[in-house]
């Protein structure tokens, strides 16, 4: 039997260790911290860290806000989810995850870009 992508990110802890290297790197970022400025990051880490956990085939039950719903009022561009993509895919280099499996959890993210892009730039 295959490994899922969960399982060959390490799993919960790991995928826990890449989304605070994420949002350390989000929240320095003048392009997008701003979007973070109201957000109890505590909160916020541990449901990317469920959000993540779920797209990668591991055995958590995403949660968490309907994605158009959770975003429609931020007005986030185009350039600016390439930026936190950007982000996510250097945290998850920072960790040596190797690119097909960097590749397959950006694709598994992208899929909400419809959801999360609610602004023209």
């Amino acid at each position: 039997m295959s490994e899922t992508l969960y399982e060959r990110l390490g799993g919960q802890d790991a995928i826990e260790a890449v989304v605070d290297e994420f949002y350390d790197r989000v929240v320095t970022d003048d392009q997008v911290s701003h979007y973070f400025d109201d957000v109890d990051m505590q909160r916020q880490r541990a449901h990317q860290t469920q959000f993540i956990s779920a797209v990668a085939g591991g055995p958590v039950d995403y949660t968490g806000a309907d994605m158009e719903a959770a975003h429609d009022d931020l007005g986030i561009t185009k350039p600016d989810f390439d930026a936190i993509a950007t982000h996510l895919e250097a945290a998850l280099e920072e960790f040596d995850v190797d690119a097909d499996d960097r590749e397959a959890v950006l694709s598994a993210v992208g899929e909400y870009e419809d959801a999360i892009v609610t602004a023209t730039a």
